[in-house]
C-alpha cells in the first residue's frame, strides 16, 4: 500500500469520526468510542483491508498518549495542582499500587492465569485514563463540589507513569520468570524514572518559558511550534536519560502552560486541536488492531476482572488512599471510588507485553478492550447521575456549595 493511500485512509477515518462527534454527544456516547468503532468497522477485512501490526499500533498509541498527557499538563493551572496534589498524588501512586495488588489477589484464585499474568493484567488496568476523564467531564460540562473534578483530573493525568513502570517490569518478569528481581531493584527503577522525568522536564520547561518570555516572537503562530519542539526535547530527552516519558510530558506541560505570558490562547487552541488529533488517531488505530471475530471468545472471561475492578479493587484502593484525609466527605470518597474511568491507555499498555511476545498477551488485549468498554459505558454514563445523586454537581445545585 502506498503512503498516499494510507494518508488518504487515515484522513477519511478521522473526518468520519469528527463528523460523528456531535451526534455522539447528543446520544450520550463518548466520542472516543465513535473513533474506535470507526476503526473496528473498517479495518479488519470487511472492505478487503486488514491491518495487523502490533509494533506500529503500540508506537502510535504511545506517541498519542504522550501528547494527550502533555496537553493535559498545559491545561492544568498551578492553583488546581495546589488544591489537588495531596489527594491526587496519593491516588496516582498508592492508588495504582493498591488497585493492582487487590485485583491480582482476587483474580488469581478465580482464573487459570499465573500470578504474574494476574499482576500484569491488574497493572494494565490500574490507572484512570486522562483522555477519557477530560473528555467526559468536558462533554458533560461538570463542575463538582469539594474540588472533586480537580482531584480526578490530577489523578488521571499523573497516574499513568506508575502503571507503565509496573507493566514494563512485569512484562520483563513474564518473559524471563527464572530471573529474580528484588524489591530494591523495582524501587530504584521507580525513583530513577520519576526523578529523571521530573527534573529534566522541569529544567527544559523553565528554559522554554524564559526564552519565550524574553525573545518576543513577532509571529504568534511560532509560539506553539516552539512549545511543541520543547515538549519533544523534554519528553524524549528524559526517556533517553532513563526518565519516565509520561511524567516528563505532564511536568513540561504544566511548567510551560503556567509560565508563558504571550500567545496563551493561540497555544491553548493549537494543542487542544493536536490532542484531538492524537486521540482520534490512537482510538482509530486501536480499533483497526482489534479483530471483532476474536473478541467474543473472551467476552465472558472479561466480565470477572471488569466487575472486580469496578466494584471491589478500585473502591477499596480509593478508600485506603483516603484514610489520611479525614476531612474529605463520604460523598466525595464514594464518587471518586466509583469513577475509575478507563480509556485507550490500558489498551496501549496491554500492547507492550503483546508486542514483546508474552505468552497469552493477545488474549489480555481483548480482555482489556472489554474492561475499557464496560468502564466507558457504565462508569462514564454514571458520572452525571451519580454526581447529582450525591449532590456534588454544582450545575445541578446552583447556589449551594
Amino acid at each position: 500500500m502506498s503512503y498516499e493511500i494510507l494518508l488518504l485512509g487515515i484522513a477519511l477515518l478521522i473526518a468520519i469520526g469528527i463528523l460523528l462527534h456531535h451526534p455522539s454527544k447528543t446520544l450520550g456516547i463518548p466520542s472516543l468510542l465513535i473513533f474506535m468503532g470507526v476503526g473496528l468497522a473498517l479495518g479488519n477485512g470487511e472492505f478487503d483491508f486488514v491491518y495487523d501490526n502490533l509494533a506500529v499500533t503500540s508506537m502510535v498509541g504511545a506517541v498519542a498518549l504522550n501528547i494527550i498527557v502533555f496537553v493535559g499538563g498545559i491545561n492544568t493551572s498551578n492553583e488546581s495542582i495546589k488544591l489537588a496534589y495531596r489527594e491526587g498524588g496519593v491516588l496516582s501512586t498508592f492508588g495504582v499500587l493498591f488497585t493492582t495488588l487487590i485485583l491480582a489477589a482476587l483474580l488469581y484464585p478465580l482464573t487459570e492465569w499465573s500470578l504474574v499474568i494476574c499482576l500484569l493484567l491488574a497493572a494494565i488496568v490500574s490507572s484512570t485514563d486522562a483522555a477519557a476523564v477530560f473528555s467526559i467531564l468536558e462533554s458533560k460540562k461538570l463542575k463538582l463540589k469539594e474540588k472533586t473534578d480537580t482531584v480526578l483530573e490530577f489523578e488521571s493525568a499523573t497516574n499513568d507513569p506508575v502503571a507503565l513502570i509496573m507493566v514494563v517490569i512485569l512484562t520483563g518478569i513474564a518473559l524471563a520468570p527464572e530471573k529474580a528481581i528484588s524489591g530494591w531493584e523495582i524501587a530504584q527503577t521507580l525513583l530513577i524514572q520519576l526523578g529523571a522525568g521530573i527534573i529534566i522536564a522541569y529544567l527544559v520547561g523553565r528554559l522554554a518559558v524564559y526564552l519565550l518570555n524574553t525573545i518576543h516572537l513577532e509571529e504568534y503562530g511560532l509560539i506553539p511550534v516552539f512549545v511543541l519542539a520543547s515538549f519533544i526535547i523534554a519528553a524524549y530527552g528524559s526517556d533517553l536519560a532513563g526518565g519516565n516519558i509520561l511524567i516528563a510530558s505532564y511536568v513540561v506541560g504544566v511548567v510551560i502552560g503556567n509560565g508563558i505570558k504571550r500567545g496563551r490562547e493561540v497555544n491553548k487552541h493549537f494543542f487542544n486541536s493536536l490532542s484531538w488529533l492524537a486521540q482520534s488517531l490512537m482510538f482509530i488505530i486501536l480499533g483497526l488492531q482489534i479483530f471483532p471475530q476474536t473478541l467474543f471468545s473472551v467476552f465472558f472471561l472479561s466480565l470477572i476482572p471488569a466487575a472486580l475492578l469496578m466494584f471491589v479493587a478500585r473502591p477499596l484502593a480509593v478508600q485506603l488512599c483516603y484514610l489520611p484525609f479525614r476531612k474529605a466527605s463520604w460523598r466525595k470518597r464514594l464518587f471518586i471510588s466509583s469513577i475509575g474511568l478507563k480509556g485507550a491507555t490500558p489498551i496501549v499498555f496491554s500492547l507492550i507485553p503483546a508486542a514483546a511476545g508474552v505468552e497469552g498477551a493477545i488474549e489480555l488485549v481483548h480482555v482489556v478492550f472489554f474492561i475499557v468498554l464496560f468502564s466507558i459505558l457504565l462508569q462514564g454514563g454514571a458520572i452525571e447521575p451519580l454526581a447529582n445523586k450525591l449532590k456534588l454537581n454544582n450545575k445541578a445545585n446552583p447556589g449551594k456549595g
